[in-house]
Parts: C-alpha cells; sequence; structure tokens
C-alpha cells in the first residue's frame, strides 16, 4: 500500500491530507490549538479514528498515539550527533532513519514495516509511505505525523 501525506499549504495549524496512490482521499490530518502538537486523523468520511499528541514536560520531543482513546504507543525524539534516532514503544517496532533526516524505515525485526521518503521540491512537506500491510496503515501514519512534529519542534 502507497499512501502519500501532503501538508496543507495554507493552515494555522499543522493539518494534511492523505491521498493513496490514485490520489483518492483516504484521510485527512487536523491540527489543534493546545501547549504542543495535537492532531487528530479522520477517515475521508470524517469519522475520527486516531490521535497524535505531544506530552509538554519533556527533555526531548515526545509523542503519545491514541486510537478509539486508548494509548495504542509512544514515540520520542532522542540525543545523537550523526543520525536522527527516535526510541519507538509500538508493537516491538524500531526507527531507522538517515543522516538528512529525509527518509526512515519502521522495522519489524528485520522486516519493513513501512519505508518512508519525503519529496523534495514542493512548497509543502511531501511523504511517501509504503506499506506492506494495510492493516498497518493508520498506525504508520501516526508515527509519521510524531516524526515530522519532532523535526519542527
Amino acid at each position: 500500500m502507497r499512501l502519500l501525506l501532503k501538508q496543507r499549504l495554507f493552515s494555522w495549524f499543522d493539518s494534511y491530507d492523505v491521498y493513496d496512490q490514485d490520489w483518492n482521499t483516504v484521510y485527512r490530518v487536523k491540527g489543534e490549538p493546545s501547549w504542543g502538537h495535537r492532531l487528530q486523523i479522520y477517515d475521508a468520511g470524517g469519522r475520527h479514528l486516531g490521535t497524535v499528541q505531544e506530552k509538554v514536560i519533556t527533555w526531548l520531543p515526545k509523542f503519545q498515539l491514541y486510537t478509539g482513546g486508548r494509548l495504542v504507543g509512544t514515540l520520542e525524539r532522542e540525543v545523537t550527533l550523526f543520525r536522527p534516532k527516535f526510541r519507538l514503544d509500538v508493537n516491538g517496532w524500531r526507527v531507522e532513519g538517515d543522516f538528512l533526516e529525509w527518509n526512515y524505515q519502521v522495522l519489524e525485526g528485520r522486516t519493513p514495516v513501512m519505508t518512508l521518503s519525503k519529496e523534495l521540491w514542493s512548497w509543502t512537506d511531501v511523504y511517501r509511505l509504503d506499506i506492506p500491510r494495510p492493516e498497518d496503515a493508520l498506525l504508520c501514519l501516526m508515527i509519521v505525523l510524531a516524526i515530522d512534529a519532532a523535526k519542527a519542534a
């Protein structure tokens, strides 16, 4: 499954549209005013699916991921010198990123759960998500939103 995450150009808070490979809207993400980033995820029909919430009293950016009002995991940026590193507490997965912070992989053991790449030369942030198992799409989207917000913090 391939998703394209495109940030909206004119928005007071972080807002994104998420499309499939045929440019059909799959998800909408709306930022809300709060202390730290708070992103609400909706399906194309407007049904609420999840929330990415930044914890504000932490040394480095840390995000909690919720589906159905239930905490399903966290993502926290770690201190490193050369490569971006995140501690991911979701399903035993881990995140690996490249030096420029444009490409990431989420892995379960050695198996890719998601490959993320940032597309260059666009007015807003555009990410391509390749997800082998469609049932992982929502959780992978939440991880990408948390990574993007952590980079902006």
